[in-house]
């Protein structure tokens, strides 16, 4: 098994209750810490299980067990030319050059603030275009991928999250085996 670190935005409880923590330790959260920051419950998990996808889908049922309403997960999706450098381990100007097309090309196109200095870009895209030209691993290209699934499935309110996670896994990594 491998640990996967990664956190839940959630909402819906009164974090100044008694038994705040307590629900979420008692739901199976016993490999988080539970804080309230600027509006959100926030928790912060370091599970081990067999996937990025198990341990993403078993994290988010527990936070549910808890009473509490997930909202998203994190790490964020969307991220900024330096959040990709952070995350690859690249240097910020090599991340630029790519942006640019000035050293491979194809590199994905932001998807917000397109037209602002400080665009973001879709973190599973660009991990999978990283994975293509063997900047960073295949996990990390999927853990990328889960957690976009996992939020796209939050959002559209999908009543089987693990299947729909699944689903979307095991087409993500027959592309990636694939290149």
């Amino acid at each position: 098994m491998t640990t996967f670190e990664f956190s839940i935005i959630a909402s819906g409880l009164d974090p100044q209750a008694d038994d705040f923590e307590t629900r979420f330790y008692n739901a199976g959260c016993d490999d988080a810490t539970v804080s309230f920051q600027k509006g959100h419950i926030i928790v912060d998990f370091a599970r081990e299980a067999d996937s990025i996808g198990e341990a993403i889908c078993s994290a988010v049922e527990c936070v549910q067990k808890a009473g509490a309403r997930v909202d998203r997960v994190e790490p964020d999706p969307l991220v900024s030319l330096a959040e990709i450098a952070a995350r690859s381990h690249l240097t910020r100007a090599a991340v630029s050059l790519y942006a640019k097309g000035e050293r491979n090309a194809d590199f994905p196109a932001p998807v917000v603030r397109v037209t602002s200095p400080t665009s973001l870009y879709d973190w599973a895209e660009v991990a999978t275009w990283l994975f293509h030209h063997e900047k960073i691993s295949r996990e990390e290209a999927l853990e990328a991928e889960a957690v976009k699934a996992v939020n796209e499935a939050i959002a559209g309110q999908d009543p089987e999250l693990r299947e729909a996670v699944r689903k979307r896994l095991e087409s993500r990594e027959k592309e990636l085996e694939a290149a």
